[in-house]
């Protein structure tokens, strides 16, 4: 027994030579910005990992600059804070910012294929298929506006149907936001009484949750040694796992049926792609890039949109006379006889600023997806070397009291002008910015938009305890906020 516990004790204490080797190399390379010292392997978990992380990024900035160096147990992270470092970077030096770094929680389920977690000439080829593929399949356009519009409709009869009760709307408009991707990806929607829609909705919220939480956060920073270790940090991937299965029995019904001279969605179009290049032997179109960039469509252009809806009628009810100058201004520009349109934008500056500003406040993706630098990159003095992790802390351009005037406060008034017209602020990216800004960003808008408008058209929203009382805090921050379980009463408006 005792030759082996030496063994033991040798080998753990040559990996942690090892270890502390690789993080030593690793932190002699190039003249980074400074930080807080981390310790040899933990990095600087005591300082961020055990902590509101966001909370904790944002502190440092105020000890070592808007451009410091943390380590994520053995990974090198420098964090961007403030608009013009972050813009600087991801606009002005947009190819050196453009790599994306891989987050444990996830990376294990794509492995670097799909949209949002590729590289290299994959990512390139991959995001000009899907952009122009949405584009053919009525991205803004009339098309896809028409099934948004239908969507909407069908979710304020399901409203409908609370007859004024309480209820949570979580699931509710998760199924409805789904039903969109559904027609973009599948080609047709689902009812909101089907099995396995009801499955994949809850599938994709639960994997949203599950990557916020503090299990999924431990992960991050140790996933060499969690991997190994069986626990709740497995969860999400779990539901990955239930998500992809659900992707590839879709697409082996539609392998089944199409029609290559007449694809009918996107899945239908890579497909075709696929065959067109079954012959090249370096092409990304491939089973394993369909399965996972219909995943990231899927999960990008769900639960974000519904989260983001979520946020939307809370600030809605904290606020009644904002919601009353929104029911003023659809029942001034739409006529009763029709559907809102993505026409409507242009004549409804108000709401416009009032979708903008949840969206700024809200902030559900703080720190976006991690970026990684393509090459060596001298920025703001420092030398980064290539391949190190980079993020861009959104939470600290949305809250930067350089470019909004009392940031905390909920002022839709900071995106109108003078004459109530809709205003651009520049200090506003909760779809990133530069190369990597989300490909989706088109079709959230418009869904934000034909969403709130067609459901705030048909109902007022009333809070069960005083507006005063409504909580708009967030309860869970990882990679994203989430606001708090709440429930609501729709009260039917006179037409």
């Amino acid at each position: 027994m005792e030759p082996v516990s030496i063994a033991s004790l040798v080998l753990l204490g040559t990996c942690c030579i090892l270890l502390l080797w690789k993080w030593r190399s690793k932190a002699s390379h190039g003249h980074l910005p400074p930080g807080p010292t981390p310790l040899p392997i933990l990095g600087n978990y005591f300082q961020v990992g055990r902590k509101n992380m966001i909370q904790s990024l944002e502190k440092m900035s105020k000890a070592y600059g808007p451009v410091f160096t943390v380590y994520l147990g053995l990974r090198r992270v420098v964090v961007l804070c403030s608009y013009s470092v972050v813009k600087e970077a991801l606009v002005d030096h947009g190819e050196e910012f453009s790599g994306r770094g891989q987050l444990p929680d996830f990376s294990k389920d794509f492995k670097e294929h799909g949209i949002s977690f590729a590289n290299g000439e994959r990512w390139r080829t991959l995001r000009r298929f899907s952009l122009s593929t949405l584009r053919n399949f009525g991205m803004g356009k009339r098309s896809l506006e028409e099934r948004i519009q239908e969507e909407a409709q069908c979710l304020v009869e399901e409203f409908r149907k609370k007859q004024g009760m309480p209820f949570d709307p979580t699931l509710t408009l998760s199924h409805a936001i789904s039903n969109v991707i559904c027609s973009i990806v599948f080609g047709d929607r689902f009812e909101y009484s089907d099995e396995k829609f009801l499955t994949l909705s809850r599938l994709i919220t639960e994997r949203f949750r599950a990557s916020s939480s503090p299990a999924a956060k431990l992960y991050n920073f140790f996933p060499e040694i969690l991997e190994k270790v069986p626990g709740p940090h497995h969860r999400g991937s779990q539901y990955s796992q239930k998500i992809i299965d659900f992707i590839e029995e879709r697409i082996k019904m539609q392998q089944a049926t199409l029609d290559p001279h007449d694809p009918q969605n996107f899945i239908d179009c890579f497909l075709v792609k696929m065959e067109q290049e079954k012959h090249n032997p370096d092409s990304e179109f491939c089973m394993d890039n369909l399965v996972m960039s219909t995943f990231n469509l899927f999960f990008g252009g769900t639960e974000t949109i519904s989260t983001t809806l979520r946020f939307c009628f809370l600030f809605l009810m904290k606020f009644p006379e904002v919601q009353a100058k929104i029911h003023e201004e659809i029942d001034r520009v739409i006529e009763s006889t029709r559907a809102p349109s993505s026409e409507d934008r242009q004549r409804m500056p108000y709401m416009e600023a009032v979708i903008h500003e949840v969206q700024r406040l809200s902030d559900i993706l703080p720190m976006s997806l991690p970026h990684a630098v393509t090459r060596d990159t001298c920025f703001r003095g420092f030398l980064i070397p290539k391949g190190t992790y980079v993020y861009p802390l959104l939470s600290t351009v949305h809250s930067d009291p350089t470019q909004h005037v009392d940031p905390e406060a909920f002022d839709p008034g900071r995106f109108l002008d003078s004459s109530g017209s809709f205003k651009k602020v520049e200090a506003f990216m909760p779809f990133s910015a530069g190369k990597r800004l989300c490909l989706g960003q088109g079709l959230a808008r418009t869904e934000l938009f034909l969403f709130l408008t067609t459901i705030l058209r048909s109902f007022t929203l009333k809070p069960l305890v005083p507006p005063s009382n409504v909580n708009v805090a967030p309860v869970a921050v990882g990679i994203g906020k989430l606001p708090g379980r709440y429930q609501l009463s729709m009260i039917a408006r006179q037409p």
